[in-house]
Parts: C-alpha cells; structure tokens; sequence
C-alpha cells in the first residue's frame, strides 16, 4: 500500500514513531538516550519552536519520518534550517516518501522565513545520496566532530 499523507507528528503516533526512530538510529550505528527521545518527541508534539518534523502516514500509521530544526545563522539575519534526521521504513522506500518529506520540510522552512535548508548523510548510505544528487547538488564542505 502506498502512503497516503505528509502530516505532523500527533501523539497517535507515538509507538510507531518510536520504532521508525530507533531504526534510523541503528541505521547510522548510533545511540540516543531515553531523555534525549522523550525530549524530541515532546517538542515534535508541541509543533512550534526550533524543532519540528512530519511523518508519512498511509493510513495504518508513519511509515517515514523527517525532524529539523531552525536556528540563526551568522550570515544572514534570516534563520537556516538543519534537516536532521530523514528515514522511511524498509517496506516503503523507493516509492517517494523521502522526497515528499524533505518537500514538506523544504515549504515549512520557506514559510518561517529561512534562507537555506542543509542536511548531511554518511558516505555509506548510498541509496539517499542518489535522491538527494537529484535535490541539489553536494557541497563541498566536509564535517569534523569533536566531542565534549
């Protein structure tokens, strides 16, 4: 069955969102505490603020998910916004539901005012960098990470 929406997060959705979360947290061979998920499914929730996200609904519940977050930038006095995290359940990849999430976080960030949208992938994930080649194109720059 295919998906049938791009909506917001609503509490009906926690049981699911919670294992379509844990499996784009294993996809990237990470781990989130307990408080840092609860604190993200508390500001999905609230739907205003820095962060905010949608899922792909095909009537039986999400079958994909995309969360990003707003913030300043120092090159400009309009806000940017960080897509963070992008996944679709195993089942349901290849037929659009990506693109039609980050389109949906694309006309929010538009609407709030951004200048930019910006997200990353791991050199890996072969399969999304192919749908993002057709976005736009990469950027040059490469991330360091140091932890604290």
């Amino acid at each position: 069955m295919a998906w049938q929406e791009i909506r917001r997060v609503a509490a009906r959705d926690e049981a699911r969102w919670r294992e379509l979360w844990a499996g784009y947290i294993a996809f990237y061979r990470g781990s989130v505490t307990k408080e840092a998920t609860a604190a993200l499914w508390s500001s999905l929730l609230a739907d205003e603020g820095e962060v905010r996200g949608y899922v792909a609904d095909r009537g039986e519940g999400p079958v994909g998910l995309v969360h990003y977050v707003f913030h300043r930038s120092t090159w400009s006095t309009q806000p940017i916004c960080y897509l963070q995290d992008l996944y679709v359940a195993k089942g349901t990849r290849g037929g659009g539901v990506a693109r039609e999430l980050m389109e949906a976080c694309f006309a929010d960030a538009k609407a709030a005012g951004a200048f930019r949208v910006y997200w990353q992938t791991q050199e890996y994930n072969g399969a999304a960098r192919s749908l993002y080649d057709t976005i736009v194109p990469r950027s040059s720059f490469i991330v360091y990470r140091k932890p604290l």
